[in-house]
Parts: C-alpha cells; sequence; structure tokens
C-alpha cells in the first residue's frame, strides 16, 4: 500500500503542471510553436473538463449512478496526457521498435497510475478508465497533427528540469486541488455541504 500512495503521487498535480509546461517550453525553443500552443490548449482543456465534472456532482450531483461516476479522475487524465507526449519526445531515434517500446512505457505508466487510484479507493473503475480515455485521447491528438515532436533534438536541460520537477513534486504536500473545487462548487451550487456519495444517497441523473 505504501508503493502505492508514493507511486500515485508522480501524477499529482504538483509534477504532472511543470512537467505539462517543461514540454512546452521544449517545443517553444525549437521553435514548434503551433505544437508548443496546441499542447498546452488540449491540456489545459483536458484539465477543465476533470474539473467541471467534479464540480458537477459535488455541487449538483450530477453523474452516472450504475457507473459509480462522479467525475474524470485527474491523475489518470494527466498520466495518458503528458506520459506519451514526453516519452515519445525524449526518443533519439525514429526506428519504430524504439519508438514503440516508448509508447508502450508510456500507456503502462498510465495505466499504473489508474491502478493505484484504484488499489488507494480515490476512484471508481469508471472514473479511472474515463480520465485515461480522455488523456489518452490529448495525447494522440498533439502527436498526430504535429509528428515532427516525436524527433525534437534532445536537450540536457530538459532531462535536468524533468529530473528536478519529479524529485521536488514527490517531495511537496500534495497540492490541495480537492479542497479548492469544492470550494469552488459549493460556492456556484450555491450548497453548504458537498453532495452525498452514491452510497449514502442515489439520486444522480439516470444512466442512458
Amino acid at each position: 500500500m505504501f508503493f502505492w500512495m508514493y507511486f500515485t503521487k508522480l501524477a499529482d498535480t504538483n509534477v504532472m503542471m511543470p512537467l505539462a509546461c517543461l514540454l512546452a517550453g521544449w517545443l517553444a525553443y525549437w521553435h514548434c510553436w503551433r505544437a508548443a500552443v496546441r499542447w498546452l490548449l488540449l491540456f489545459g482543456a483536458g484539465l477543465t473538463i476533470v474539473v467541471a465534472s467534479k464540480i458537477a456532482y459535488i455541487g449538483w450531483g450530477l453523474g452516472i449512478a450504475s457507473l459509480d461516476f462522479r467525475g474524470f479522475s485527474g491523475h489518470a487524465m494527466r498520466a495518458a496526457a503528458v506520459a506519451p507526449v514526453f516519452f515519445l519526445l525524449a526518443v533519439q531515434s525514429r526506428a519504430r521498435t524504439i519508438t514503440a517500446a516508448s509508447l508502450l512505457a508510456a500507456v503502462a505508466f498510465a495505466i499504473a497510475i489508474g491502478v493505484s487510484r484504484l488499489i488507494l479507493h480515490q476512484h471508481s473503475l469508471s472514473e479511472v478508465i474515463g480520465g485515461l480515455a480522455l488523456g489518452g485521447a490529448i495525447a494522440a491528438w498533439v502527436l498526430s497533427v504535429e509528428r515532427s515532436t516525436r524527433s525534437l533534438p534532445w536537450n540536457p536541460a530538459v532531462a535536468t528540469g524533468c529530473i528536478l520537477i519529479i524529485v521536488v513534486g514527490m517531495a511537496a504536500r500534495p497540492a490541495p486541488t480537492e479542497r479548492w473545487i469544492e470550494k469552488i462548487a459549493l460556492y456556484l451550487s450555491g450548497h453548504d455541504r458537498p453532495y452525498p456519495h452514491p452510497a449514502r444517497r442515489a439520486a444522480l441523473l439516470p444512466s442512458p
């Protein structure tokens, strides 16, 4: 259990957000401006969808009771969006075997993050799958549109920055994003308390 508690921190906001910015900076450094902007916009859109889904449930109880869905897993989304793009950017060869191995490692990492959220009882299976699908779609879109991002020259500064971000982020306390989301949801809905878990009151939208 301790391993999963530590491992899941790799997808915390204070790790993945700086890594996402580092990716954008790397692209911009090699004059891939459109790719950098597209990455930031799509990643930002993914974060917005995650936050909106959680606000909808906390404030108004909007979800799918039959699937135990109360909002996309942010950890799963961030891992599935950042890891594939970062791993493929780090590949120094266009050899298909190396590219395939890098993509497989990225997917395995994202899935492992999703598993950690299940083991730690932070999300349901539907929430994890939804987060992985959302993040994977973002990564696939970026990599398919901007194929040049797969062959950028490696920069030692990027490796150094990546290591520093991970070390500092893992050592720091998790960002209180859930508390912020709850406060926003209660403010917008005008309620005093978060909407109850389906186990206590199953009054969600009927599943399609």
